[in-house]
């Protein structure tokens, strides 16, 4: 009797393995579009319906749809390849950004009934999104349309959407592991059980006999040249020292070994085979204790690592005084000095850390490197892959297809250089894939902060001194350690006018899970404990926090001022910040008053009685993109049938650059977007860009794509008045799909024809360093409702204030601000990577950590300022990773509002928030 399972109208007759679940059994048969989340049934990218039924396909047997009906996403549109009216919602709504949850959603709103479509936040218990916010979706439910399609050269300003979003609503956008690679090995990793430990002996022979085990990879076979896994512009802002496979473990999870088979099963029994033999050395996990003399030394490293103080575990500090702090304290009529603690946050991009790599021909003949990466910066892996192993930069190809999420957790390299290294023994295509529970322990984190703040006002509210302490725990290694502590004690520090302030910061290792680049880079943690403390001089000068803010506040035109050392090449090229408080301040009227005033419920409230009631506010500031040079090449050109064609390198994982590129270009060429393709993320046919990260997509990859955009107008324009004859260029103006000079038309098509003809092509390159760079501003404003019983909080209402200059994608800048305010408030409320005292990770899995849902999320309203900025391309400033910053302390103000409790530490927990309301007497 055959075996039979029907999907999307087809019969598979071949028979599932052993313990198969329906997931891998269907993205084995080319089913691309059901993505790998979290492997238990806790995110709900991997929705199918099976006989109409949506199920978890990650925890659903494959042998129990024998004789059933299985629809994927591919299946949602009729046979004609008319789209289901769910998709088209998506679409219409753009109710998606990096898109790699969208078809689990798309497959779970397909199937909900009249009664459930009621009871959203019950109906997506299921699924979760960590880009949009939820938001965007909820529209595309609701089947609100936010896309337009605007005239030709009229694009700028507009709601585009996506130019991937038809793939994505059918689940043929192609993201890392969505590709058939002929003769593909697995690679799985073993792992350190000690937090400090030396590899005495390791025994690879049991693993070696294995049936299906090909290769084994430790220590032995790794280069010995030390690096850093982040990436920046300038290797040299980070310290070497890790090594690929290193013979000391410095920290629980750690790789050890690698094992390449035929089936992940294989590599993974494999793993369990390996005879290890460990010296145990002395640990240390908390950062004081770190620094404190006769502390074990994590990294016994000379000074050619650049490791600031190896001896007392920090691997950066600053320090610096301008005027003289302890003055401004005693010219202070008020001095409020406190600690503050941030947690580990996980970046939680749904699609997990991966790479596959195989050998492959050139162009010119010659054999290379190909590997393709879930990552923010394929220039800069390439660039760390030959210099690890000794290749050309033609030698090695990286190459990123749309990127499941990053949030700065995949600026590193973290799995291309093992699986390079694999390839290159074998010569054949290997592939890693990290578990849900390797995200945890394998790759990075969010800094963990301890900062002391101190700081002093007069009774007038005018500030006289601040003094910042901040302790960053980098982990067992210092990728991006150095960078984050210096980028935390600057905007935070700067945006405040103060004549006398002092920092000391330090990046400190300990034997625990590596931190890494998360969004805000480190700002968010100290602008949650320097806007509490702002907050709370305000309260103890009896000055409105607001005001307290306006008067103290950096203004227009100002030099910025850090004691952590001057940023020359920053500046204020654009000032919103007095609009964002002003939109606070209208936020507030509307209740009536401010703090002290919110006793009771206001207009819109739905409050039980005895819940208390409060509001706060926090802003922030932050450099349109990082320091020390960030380049981006673009080329644009006119192609033979007369559309355009863009290069550029900016990896696109819902950041939106993709679009703004396109709009920026048809503005420029006066054209629309249907008639521009865009090639990017692949080293091997686009130019430099230093990679998707700080922000820097729209600011300097665009601003490199204005410049060639604008440049191959003036060429067009040049060439139609030569080409038609006695016709000033000054005479000619660009339309959507031709040139009109003094009444003439030739169609773009005939212009590249007759360009060809004359031997030379129509296209112009633009580059942009990052250099010089604006500022941009954010506030956020809460108002929410405390149970001083059980320690519930319920958010009333929600504002963002966002500074971006002139927005390109209103639609689509305001899901950033969604979604960086929706991640924030999970740092904010619950999220927390654990670790035991070995410093082992304890919340390795979505449900254990616990991550926001629909239902967590309230609607925020996002209101955008009317600047323009002098640096930015058209006026723009980034708005990616600053929505986040402000968020922490707004909510902590608005919560000391309503206890009278000053909390500290985050998560603000609904035990934490309880155990104070208890021990105030206030429960």
């Amino acid at each position: 009797m055959s075996y039979g399972i029907h999907i999307n109208g087809r019969a598979f007759e071949d028979e599932p393995r052993a313990g198969q679940c329906l997931r891998t059994y269907l993205r084995e048969r080319g089913w691309f579009g059901v993505k790998k989340g979290c492997d238990a049934g806790d995110c709900g990218a991997c929705t199918v319906h099976v006989d109409g039924e949506p199920v978890h396909s990650c925890l659903y047997p494959a042998v129990r749809a024998e004789g059933r009906a299985v629809t994927t996403v591919e299946g949602l549109a009729d046979e004609d390849g008319e789209l289901h009216p769910v998709q088209q919602k998506f679409l219409d709504a753009q109710g998606f950004q990096c898109g790699f949850c969208t078809a689990g959603y798309l497959m779970t709103t397909a199937a909900l009934d009249a009664g459930q479509l009621d009871d959203l936040p019950r109906a997506f218990k299921g699924n979760i999104c960590r880009c949009t916010g939820y938001r965007a979706i909820e529209d595309a439910v609701r089947g609100v349309r936010h896309t337009e399609e605007p005239d030709a050269g009229r694009a700028v300003g507009r709601n585009l959407g996506a130019p991937a979003g038809p793939q994505v609503v059918t689940g043929t956008a192609r993201y890392t592991f969505d590709l058939d690679v002929p003769g593909l090995l697995h690679m799985k990793l073993l792992r350190s059980p000690h937090p400090h430990a030396r590899i005495v002996a390791i025994d690879t022979a049991a693993a070696l006999r294995v049936p299906g085990v090909h290769l084994v990879l430790t220590h032995h076979d790794a280069p010995e040249r030390l690096y850093s896994t982040a990436r920046h512009e300038r290797p040299t802002e980070d310290p070497d020292d890790t090594r690929l496979l290193d013979d000391i473990v410095r920290y629980i999870g750690q790789r050890v070994a690698a094992v390449v088979a035929d089936s992940e099963a294989a590599a993974e029994e494999g793993c369990r085979r390996i005879e290890v033999t460990y010296e145990q050395l002395p640990h240390v996990t908390d950062p004081e204790e770190a620094m404190a003399p006769g502390a074990p030394v994590v990294h016994d490293k000379g000074p050619e690592s650049r490791i600031a103080r190896p001896e007392n575990n920090v691997v950066g500090e600053v320090h610096g005084e301008i005027g003289s702090v302890e003055e401004g304290f005693a010219e202070a009529d008020v001095v409020y000095e406190e600690t503050f603690r941030t947690q580990r946050v996980q970046h939680a991009s749904l699609e997990t850390h991966g790479a596959v790599a195989w050998y492959e021909t050139g162009e010119d003949g010659e054999e290379r490197l190909a590997v393709r990466s879930s990552t923010q910066t394929p220039f800069l892996a390439r660039r760390a892959l030959c210099a690890l192993f000794d290749l050309e930069l033609k030698q090695v190809r990286v190459l990123a297809g749309r990127v499941g999420g990053g949030f700065g957790g995949k600026q590193e390299m973290i799995v291309e250089d093992i699986v390079a290294l694999a390839v290159m023994r074998l010569r054949r295509p290997v592939k890693l894939e990290y578990t849900r529970a390797e995200q945890f322990y394998g790759a990075t984190t969010r800094h963990p902060f301890t900062i002391g703040v101190r700081a002093g006002a007069r009774s007038d509210g005018t500030l006289t001194a601040l003094q910042v302490r901040v302790v960053s725990n980098t982990g067992a290694y210092g990728n991006h350690g150095p960078a984050v502590m210096f980028h935390s004690v600057g905007e935070s520090m700067a945006v405040y006018r103060a004549p006398h302030k002092k920092v000391n910061a330090y990046s400190v290792y300990t034997n625990s899970v590596p931190a890494g680049a998360f969004r805000g880079y480190g700002l968010g943690q100290v602008v949650f404990a320097v806007e509490s403390v702002m907050d709370e001089l305000a309260r103890r000068t009896g000055v409105d926090p607001l005001a307290f803010r306006e008067l103290n506040i950096i203004g227009p035109g100002e030099h910025m001022i850090s004691p952590g050392g001057e940023e020359e090449d920053l500046e204020i090229a654009s000032y919103g910040l007095d609009q964002c408080l002003q939109v606070v301040r209208d936020a507030i009227a509307e209740y009536g008053g401010g703090p002290g005033s919110l006793a009771g419920s206001g207009p819109g409230d739905d409050v039980p009685d005895g819940w208390l009631v409060g509001q706060g506010t926090g802003m922030s500031m932050i450099a349109t993109g990082p320091p020390g040079g960030h380049f981006a090449d673009a080329t644009v050109k006119l192609l033979q049938d007369g559309t355009y064609d863009i290069a550029v390198g900016t990896a696109e994982f819902g950041n939106g650059t993709t679009t703004v590129h396109k709009q920026i270009t048809a503005g420029a060429l006066s054209t629309t977007v249907d008639r521009i393709a865009i090639r990017q993320s692949d080293t091997d046919v686009v130019r430099h860009d230093t990679g998707a990260f700080g922000s820097a997509g729209t600011v300097v990859a665009g601003k490199a794509v204005m410049k060639a955009a604008d440049a191959l107008a003036v060429q067009l324009l040049d060439f139609a008045a030569g080409y038609l004859g006695a016709v000033a260029p000054g005479e000619c103006r660009l339309t959507a799909d031709a040139v009109e000079c003094a009444g003439r038309v030739v169609s773009l098509k005939e212009l590249s024809q007759a360009a060809r003809a004359a031997g030379r092509e129509l296209s112009a390159d633009g580059h942009w360093g990052g250099s010089p760079r604006s500022v941009a501003f954010n506030a956020q404003w809460f108002r929410l409702a405390v149970d001083p019983g059980t320690g519930e909080i319920r958010i009333l209402r929600s504002v963002h204030a966002a500074d971006a200059g002139k927005v390109m994608n209103p639609m689509q800048c305001r899901g950033q601000v969604e979604g960086g305010v929706a991640q924030a408030l999970g740092a904010t409320l619950f999220e927390n990577v654990r670790l035991d005292e070995r410093g082992e990770v304890t919340t390795a899995a979505f449900r254990r950590y616990r991550l926001p849902q629909y239902a967590d999320v309230p609607r925020t309203e996002v209101h955008f300022m009317e600047t323009s900025d002098a640096i930015g391309p058209l006026g723009a400033k980034s708005m990616s990773e600053s929505p986040f910053n402000p968020v922490a302390p707004a909510f902590a103000n608005a919560l000391r509002d309503a206890t009278g409790i000053r909390f500290t530490e985050l998560p603000l927990t609904r035990d934490r928030v309880w155990l104070a309301l208890h021990e105030a007497g206030k429960g």
